[in-house]
């Protein structure tokens, strides 16, 4: 499966927060459970949410990363690395904020984990 990008994308592999999402991918569901179908949806490796402003996002990365996600990796003001998550606007058309575990899914425009087939389109209505 791969999932639909749009505005500014805030994307973190289902294992990295079965991981480290406090009490787990249940509990991350059941706490983004009203945003999920609207700004929030997943396949089968990926969890998607994102904003349409840059403020929005930066309070996504602070409490990702308040519940122990570790962010970009930053040399000089700017994103070397993408570690725990990746966030990007217009990702799919600016390669230079993708993450070395993301692949691209040309045809339909949505992301993917790398490794893993690109399969059927999740996004907003489309669960």
């Amino acid at each position: 499966m791969a999932i639909s990008l749009e505005f500014i994308d805030f994307i973190v592999p289902i294992n990295v927060i079965k991981a480290k999402y406090p009490s787990g991918w249940d509990k991350c569901l059941l706490d983004h459970q009203a945003a999920i179908g609207r700004r929030i949806w997943f396949d089968d490796h990926l969890f998607r949410d994102g904003a349409m402003n840059l403020m929005d996002i930066d309070h996504l990365i602070e409490h990702w990363e308040s519940l122990g996600f570790i962010g970009p990796t930053m040399t000089k003001g700017q994103v070397v690395k993408w570690n725990d998550f990746c966030v990007g606007q217009n990702m799919f058309r600016n390669p230079a904020l993708i993450c070395d575990w993301i692949s691209y899914d040309h045809k339909s425009q949505g992301a993917y984990l790398k490794g893993t087939p690109p399969g059927i389109l999740v996004g907003r209505g489309r669960h």
